[in-house]
């Protein structure tokens, strides 16, 4: 990252709002470096929302639960996989909670990012 641009936030720029409320909160007291560590990791492993609702759809063609395995839902990506989505009752639902699931994901993601810059990644 170019040491020029004081915010590396900025690097993340599909960022929703509230992710964005997030991610600032948890980061407000790392350093310089760390903040710019921790960008470099979560970008890696965060989710676009876009991305998962457009894999969910996918559930509709007889793919159902592909979605869940991005996630790191392994036990209900088996079971929508199974099931054809709930017959497609649960791909539905999951469409329309594909930003908070993507919120919850990346959350969880940010907050481990968090921790291994705290512990000295590098």
């Amino acid at each position: 990252m170019n040491s020029a641009n004081p915010n590396p936030l900025l690097y993340l720029p599909d960022m929703q709002p509230e992710e964005l409320n997030y991610i600032q909160s948890i980061t407000r007291d790392l350093t310089p470096q760390q903040l710019e560590q921790f960008v470099y990791l979560y970008r890696t492993k965060r989710k676009d929302n876009q991305t998962i609702m457009i894999v969910a759809l996918a559930g509709f063609a007889g793919f159902a639960g592909i979605h869940r395995f991005i996630l790191g839902q392994i036990g209900m990506g088996i079971l929508y996989f199974l099931t054809l989505g709930f017959c497609g009752i649960g791909t539905i639902v999951d469409l329309l909670n594909s930003r908070s699931m993507t919120n919850e994901y990346n959350q969880r993601q940010a907050f481990e990012s968090l921790r291994m810059v705290q512990m000295g990644f590098r």
